[in-house]
């Protein structure tokens, strides 16, 4: 028969053998996910690299055509000058002569107008 101290060492000794068996089934599936996290960081680094050097190229290739867009802006902020100088030539050419025409014939539609109640009979006060 078994003293109490053999019992209490026997049990202790179950549940470190239990313990170790425990850490070694979580030791084994760490390695695992080790293993397969170095695989997959592996593989992501070969297929970064070209990624990348596509961005590289998208880039040279967005300034390249932000270059050309802003000689077109150049160009059209020089078009849209020159339409405010045209436009304010038009504007003197035209509308002050029209201005002076619409005044014209309007005195001379007044003048007709009074010539015309003169000669019916009567003078508007």
């Amino acid at each position: 028969m078994l003293t109490a101290g053999e019992v209490a060492g026997l049990i202790v000794a179950m549940f470190w053998a239990i313990l170790v068996c425990f850490m070694a089934v979580v030791l084994v599936r760490l390695a695992r996910l080790l293993t397969e996290t170095s695989k997959a960081v592996s593989e992501l680094s070969d297929r970064v690299v070209p990624l990348l050097e596509d961005v590289g190229h998208t880039v040279n290739e967005t300034n390249r055509q932000l270059v050309a867009v802003e000689a077109i802006t150049e160009n059209v902020k020089d078009v849209s000058g020159n339409m405010v100088k045209i436009t304010g030539v038009a504007a003197m050419l035209f509308a002050g002569p029209m201005i002076k025409l619409s005044a014209l014939s309007y005195g001379v539609r007044e003048a007709l107008a009074r010539r015309e109640r003169r000669a019916i009979g009567g003078r508007r006060p």
